[in-house]
């Protein structure tokens, strides 16, 4: 998929490998000390989720400046979504304030200056004003906390979802039927909805609903009514 931004080539968003899934090690398990301002890409129609992998393709200009600032810091940068109808992101009114922050976890830059990387996810994060516009954005941020609710019902929806994806698994193909395997051995209900929604919710607009709600129980039942109606 092609993404353009400001009437020129921007990014292409890789199709997404399971295989990678497995590959790339959980940093749950790590402190990491986020930034409190980081590099953003704008695309059309991608949502980065925290603990899920967002393959991406860099050839634009500004991008690789964005890429190699990064790489040189803290190896972080945002991915937010252009919102509906909009062919370029020349306003900060033109996207979303809600995105998600990523790690770069591996990176081949090419002869031809292009990169092929891996960005997974950290945190949401809010948008809060810009420090800069050009070559590329870079943005204050502020973490956004999701509230848990009560882990029986966090439990009890989880394990629904994981059900679901068996049937949209078979509706939609292409996903390696190993995968309610590998979302099984997910004990934290907020990691799988967000790796969930991430894998198998096609619609952008409501990724990006998703990615915004921070109540963790109604982002569960958010992601099933979707699962659900993505099937029928």
């Amino acid at each position: 998929m092609l993404l353009r931004n400001g009437g020129s080539p921007a990014v292409d968003v890789l199709p997404f490998c399971l295989s990678s899934f497995a590959a790339v090690k959980s940093i749950g398990h790590r402190s990491l000390n986020l930034p409190d301002h980081a590099p953003v890409m704008i695309l059309p129609e991608a949502t980065l989720f925290p603990h899920a992998l967002l393959p991406l393709h860099i050839f634009e200009p500004r991008y690789r400046a964005m890429l190699q600032w990064t790489l040189e810091r803290h190896r972080m940068f945002c991915v937010a979504k252009m919102k509906p109808g909009i062919s370029e992101s020349s306003s900060q009114h033109y996207f979303h304030k809600t995105a998600g922050l990523g790690l770069v976890r591996a990176c081949v830059q090419r002869a031809d200056g292009t990169s092929d990387l891996v960005l997974q996810g950290l945190a949401r994060v809010r948008l809060n004003g810009f420090l800069e516009e050009e070559p590329f954005r870079i943005a204050q941020l502020c973490e956004l906390s999701s509230s848990r609710g009560p882990a029986a019902e966090a439990d009890a929806l989880a394990t629904k979802l994981i059900e679901l994806c068996a049937d949209v698994r078979e509706h939609c193909g292409g996903i390696p039927e190993k995968i309610e395997e590998q979302l099984a051995k997910m004990a934290d209900p907020e990691v799988l909805g967000d790796v969930i929604a991430n894998t198998f919710l096609h619609d952008a607009e409501r990724r990006q609903e998703l990615l915004e709600e921070l109540d963790v129980p109604a982002r569960l039942r958010g992601l099933i009514r979707e699962l659900r109606a993505q099937i029928a």
